[in-house]
């Protein structure tokens, strides 16, 4: 975390007190104010303001929750819950805290009988082991429950995030673009997750801090980092790809090459993959079937790469106001809808940043893979809550502002983003 600007303030020492008279005891010196190390110095602002806005967007969503008061009529697995946070262990949450508590049951796929939307029954190989696994750990060392374990992953992991997108973002753009991205991420549609028993906050730590390891040349930092997302989501194959990418292209060039070496590189080539193809090999021989954690996707979930065609299918009928399509929930649908009709611009204007190779990559590999496939059109502003680095212009343009219509701005959207970013995926969809 060295890379961050040192024009950030520091805490000056307290001035040595006046000697005393000869024959008098010396006074005590007032105790210096704990100060934190340097390196960690410019990520107080970035993460502050990243915690503040979090913070009122919980606050706001607690309060819709309480106010609507229909989480008390749902299942506990499916958005209910006793009280207003168990939402925030529900759907994938659940699934995650079974694997934390119960481990994997990798039994050959049980199909169902035919005619219904899923084909074979779900499994908890679905989900990687990763989050649960550090939720469990966390509650062998602590002593907190399953639940409370995996809040304080999720919430640690977000501040990690946040300084990773922080470290990213000013290292292209400066200070005050890295402190707002930082901000941006604690608001954008989607953001309802980072606190929760779900794991985009880990893999966002992971991705954000292996993108800026391969902007700085640490390459084995880069392929260990790689090597864990795969652990993570099967997600973190654009990422894989985007490091593995940027290796090539470091070899095949002679300054970078000279500069680089080969092995460290080739290293991080090597590494990246290995833990996404481990897990779902693992899945696919204890299950009996090479292929079955896709056929478990698709048919347990219907979640599969279709090339764009269901995207295409909720934005023909949301063109024209009807609901003929699957998994049809009509406000984060709108939502979604927005959100992808502004790609476009985001992609274009991160582009005209000249961003270094592994951040376009990844984000593009990660847009193709989210409007690519067929899952909950609704949830695709979470799918696509790991592309932080199309907050780089919209930071760089809001760095302009005085701070005074930041905070106005940021005030504004921590506030509606307990509606748009939490009430609708958790209460108005399916997350």
């Amino acid at each position: 975390m060295s890379t961050a600007r040192s024009d950030a303030a520091t805490d000056s020492a307290m001035p040595d007190e006046p000697g005393e008279p000869d024959g008098q005891r010396e006074r005590p010196r007032m105790p210096r104010r704990l100060a934190l190390p340097d390196g960690l110095r410019p990520y107080r602002a970035p993460l502050l303001l990243y915690g503040v806005t979090k913070l009122v967007g919980l606050t706001v969503f607690a309060f819709l929750l309480e106010a609507a008061g229909d989480y008390r009529k749902k299942e506990p697995r499916f958005g209910g819950g006793a009280h207003w946070w168990d939402v925030l262990a529900t759907w994938d949450g659940w699934w995650y805290l079974q694997v934390a508590e119960k481990g994997y049951d990798p039994r050959p796929l049980e199909r169902l009988d035919p005619g219904g939307l899923f084909t074979v029954k779900q499994n908890s190989v679905a989900f990687f082991p990763l989050y649960p696994g550090l939720i469990r750990g966390v509650s062998e060392i602590t002593g907190l429950g399953l639940f409370g374990s995996g809040i304080l992953v999720s919430v640690l992991a977000s501040f990690v995030a946040a300084a990773g997108i922080y470290a990213v973002v000013s290292t292209l753009a400066g200070v005050r673009a890295g402190t707002i991205a930082a901000g941006l991420w604690a608001v954008v549609p989607g953001a309802g997750v980072e606190w929760a028993v779900y794991s985009e906050s880990l893999f966002v730590a992971i991705a954000a801090w292996c993108c800026y390891s391969v902007m700085k040349g640490r390459w084995l930092a880069a392929g260990l980092l790689a090597f864990v997302a795969g652990l993570n989501r099967p997600t973190s194959a654009a990422l894989i790809g985007a490091v593995g990418l940027a290796a090539l292209v470091t070899l095949a060039r002679r300054d970078s090459r000279r500069e680089h070496g080969v092995a460290a590189p080739v290293y991080a080539m090597v590494a990246a993959p290995l833990g996404l193809l481990t897990y779902v090999a693992w899945v696919g021989l204890s299950m009996g079937d090479l292929t079955a954690y896709f056929t478990l996707q698709r048919e347990g979930w219907a979640h599969f790469f279709d090339f764009g065609a269901y995207s295409l299918d909720v934005l023909g009928n949301t063109a024209v106001g009807h609901h003929n399509y699957l998994f049809a929930f009509s406000v984060p649908d709108l939502i979604a809808v927005q959100v992808v009709l502004a790609l476009p611009f985001l992609i274009a204007l991160m582009l005209r940043k000249k961003p270094p190779l592994v951040l376009v990559a990844y984000t593009l590999a990660s847009i193709l893979t989210v409007l690519g496939t067929q899952q909950m059109f609704g949830n695709t502003p979470r799918y696509l809550l790991p592309c932080f680095p199309l907050l780089l212009a919209p930071a760089a343009a809001m760095g302009r502002l005085k701070w005074p219509s930041l905070a106005v701005f940021f005030t504004t959207a921590a506030v509606a983003s307990g509606w748009y970013a939490h009430y609708v995926m958790f209460e108005l969809g399916i997350p």
